[in-house]
């Protein structure tokens, strides 16, 4: 099964900076079992309208079966890894 987190971000959300370090810390530790996967949304605004995408940051975390997480503001790793488990990372 494929797990895979998309992070929703741009250059010019303060919060998105906080974020980027914690993903960076869980893509060391999880690296070989979920893809990480950085979408800006001012240069890709069809793949944020795809996931309907309001806010900044927004992570969401899906499997071959579709979206089993979303975040919408910074999020800690904790949530984050409960929600790789929960995806069958």
């Amino acid at each position: 099964m494929t797990v895979t987190i998309k992070d929703f971000y741009a250059d010019w959300c303060g919060p998105c900076k906080t974020q980027d370090p914690i993903l960076e810390e869980l893509e060391e530790e999880w690296g070989d079992r979920v893809e990480f996967e950085k979408v800006n949304v001012d240069e890709r605004q069809d793949v944020a309208n795809e996931y309907q995408v309001r806010s900044l940051p927004t992570l969401i975390v899906e499997n071959d079966d579709g979206v089993v997480e979303r975040f919408v503001g910074v999020t800690q790793a904790e949530d984050i890894e409960s929600a790789f488990e929960k995806a069958d990372a």
